[in-house]
């Protein structure tokens, strides 16, 4: 199975992210408006985990 014929099947979104949409995730745990954010899971995963 091609990788984006996976990302379709186990994807909520239907498609595989872009690395922009993971980079903005990263910047944001590593700004100062993640400061008060300990133990927690962020999911950057189009949905992945709801199937």
């Amino acid at each position: 199975m091609k990788r984006s014929s996976i990302s379709e099947v186990w994807n909520a979104l239907k498609r595989i992210g872009t690395p922009d949409e993971v980079a903005s995730a990263i910047l944001f745990l590593a700004s100062d408006e993640a400061s008060f954010i300990t133990g927690s899971t962020l999911s950057v995963d189009g949905g992945g985990l709801i199937y």
